[in-house]
């Protein structure tokens, strides 16, 4: 297959990248910014620098490289996450305006599968209420309906991945919580019943190289661990693993005080099923559990 990863160059797409070439698949690496791509090239994939908010250049950029199947994993996240609203606002635009040109310049171009990166988070899946207020949500959404109704209109077989948060040996933010953890900043929250979809991205790099074959076109896959967890058993089964000294212990309040996004995460609980993933990807999480990844993970830092 002809593959271009939009976003090759991100926390998911270098994996990716790398995932696809060992498979034996002709990719094309598309990336606003240039940091990576002697890195990217060295992997064996062809490079594109492109604006995915400038419609023109995006298109001419993929009609040269003609992809049978597309892959958008467009974000502007900082390294070590979002931390609050405003760090999500340009990723925000990448999943209303990106993904519109992106899918535009894919049909154009004869792409035959277009596979979307989402966020289950923000999907405004499993029983949450309604998040049609928040921005990132409302990108979320507009992102996801934006490629199953192209689907479904017959224009391209679209499919939506709805990721887990990402953890894992070279996520920039796992890499700050284990150091915060070590360092003892990172505290438990006492009374944090919060339940959160999470993956290990080598998990979500084999589920979506499978979905490039796998799974309808129209399809929505929740890319998730077998079980949901908290931030505290996420901060405490790193402690424990890493040998870390026992985190400090602090009460709610405080933390609304100080980190009112954390506190968000903490009140969110959203259990998923991996299992359609599972029965037509025919994807099995090699990490079905935190504590099968994070204990894998510092063996391998230490």
């Amino acid at each position: 297959m002809n593959v271009l990863v939009a976003g090759g160059s991100g926390t998911i797409g270098l994996p990716l990248v790398r995932a696809l070439l060992t498979a034996g698949h002709q990719v094309t690496a598309l990336s606003r910014s240039t940091t990576r791509h002697d890195e990217l090239r060295g992997l064996g994939a062809t490079v594109v620098t492109a604006d995915a908010l400038d419609r023109e250049a995006l298109g001419a950029a993929i009609l040269r490289a003609r992809p049978t199947h597309v892959i958008h994993q467009l974000t502007a996240l900082p390294k070590r996450g979002p931390r609050s609203a405003s760090d999500l606002e340009a990723t925000n635009r990448l999943r209303i305006d990106g993904t519109r040109n992106l899918l535009e310049a894919s049909i154009e171009a004869g792409a035959r599968r277009f596979i979307a990166g989402s966020f289950a988070v923000l999907s405004g899946r499993g029983g949450q209420p309604s998040t049609s207020s928040n921005a990132a949500a409302a990108a979320v959404q507009s992102m996801e309906r934006q490629v199953l109704d192209a689907a479904k209109r017959g224009a391209i077989e679209g499919l939506v991945l709805r990721y887990g948060l990402f953890y894992g040996r070279d996520v920039p933010s796992t890499a700050a919580m284990i150091a915060m953890v070590r360092k003892r900043r990172l505290p438990v929250v006492r009374g944090d019943a919060g339940q959160l979809p999470i993956i290990h991205i080598d998990d979500a790099v084999t589920a979506t190289v499978l979905a490039l074959d796998h799974g309808a076109g129209g399809g929505t896959y929740d890319i998730v661990d077998d079980r949901a967890v908290s931030l505290a058993e996420i901060v405490s089964a790193i402690a424990e693993y890493s040998a870390s000294p026992k985190p400090w212990r602090v009460p709610a309040w405080l933390i609304r005080l100080l980190s009112p996004y954390m506190a968000r995460m903490m009140s969110t609980r959203l259990s998923l099923s991996n299992a359609a993933a599972k029965k037509e990807l025919g994807w099995r999480p090699l990490y079905p559990t935190l504590q099968d990844g994070v204990a894998t993970m510092l063996i391998q830092v230490a």
